[in-house]
């Protein structure tokens, strides 16, 4: 067995992965992101886990997060919800998401079936960290429940958040770079707790419809902690590819959904790889795949 394989089969939890993440080859690239307007932001594996330890002080300190809470994350594919997605789990805490990628955007609140997943994906959730905090809480109005609003700016260089926040808004982009860079859960949630929720909405009978009269219905897919990191070498969004042994340099697409990038993205960095991930409208040229030394996607 190779080295590369055994350590895919000994990273089973966030805790081990964050751990690699921080000391296995650390100041090498394991998150590249492109976003609008010719972003490009990228991380050491390193830098990649102060952000989640960070993000999980943030979460714990301010926020009481534990395992057991639900934390919805109303944000596009991103490198700032990859680093809350791993720091819900390093917390112990089940993430959710949605198929539409914002309730405050074109793909959310103004397109069809918004209202399904949007109420859905807040519904029962104690934080809701959003880019888009005036329409989560004209969600909220006369919701059952009242989770706490956490208003995340996107840009990679915006200390705070620009503009004026609804009240009882807190600014996660002001305030997280005060914590500490070091993790340490204080409890470790049950391999049968959920530690991921992701809505998808499907056009067929189900649950209520659309403006248009179209039918529509969520689906839920829930993961427990115990099979997060156990998903197999198969690429959900690179169709008949398999990880190659050995740590890859691979493109993912924003586009591709949270249902096939995000376990992709867990098993690369499982196998000491690297993700290039691009943002929706972000387009694949192989100038890029050769700039950035692309071995797979």
């Amino acid at each position: 067995m190779t080295k590369w394989a055994a350590m895919n089969q000994s990273l089973n939890t966030p805790t081990q992965l964050l751990h690699a993440l921080r000391t296995n080859n650390p100041t090498s690239p394991r998150l590249t992101w492109y976003g609008p307007d010719s972003e490009r932001v990228e991380f050491s594996g390193r830098v990649l886990e102060n952000w989640v330890a960070k993000t999980a002080n943030y979460l714990v300190d301010e926020l009481d997060a534990e395992p057991g809470t639900v934390i919805a994350l109303d944000l596009p594919l991103h490198w700032r919800s990859l680093a809350w997605l791993l720091a819900t789990w390093a917390v112990g805490a089940t993430a959710a998401t949605s198929s539409n990628t914002q309730t405050g955007t074109a793909a959310g609140a103004d397109g069809p079936g918004a209202l399904v997943t949007g109420a859905q994906l807040i519904s029962g959730t104690d934080i809701v960290a959003t880019a888009s905090p005036v329409q989560i809480h004209s969600l909220l109005t006369g919701a059952k429940g009242d989770p706490v609003v956490v208003a995340v700016a996107l840009p990679a260089l915006q200390m705070r958040w620009m503009g004026e926040l609804p009240s009882r808004t807190l600014d996660y982009s002001g305030e997280v770079r005060s914590h500490a860079d070091v993790f340490f859960a204080d409890a470790e949630p049950e391999p049968s707790d959920i530690a991921w929720q992701h809505t998808a909405l499907n056009n067929g009978a189900g649950a209520g419809t659309d403006v248009a009269g179209t039918a529509l219905s969520a689906d839920i897919d829930k993961t427990d902690y115990a099979h997060l990191l156990t998903g197999g070498a198969q690429l959900l969004s690179i169709p008949e590819n398999q990880l190659p042994t050995g740590p890859q340099r691979v493109l993912l697409q924003a586009e591709n959904g949270w249902a096939a990038v995000v376990p992709d993205a867990l098993k690369i960095w499982a196998a000491g790889g690297s993700v290039v991930l691009l943002g929706d409208g972000v387009l694949v040229s192989e100038t890029l795949r050769a700039s950035e030394n692309i071995t797979l996607g």
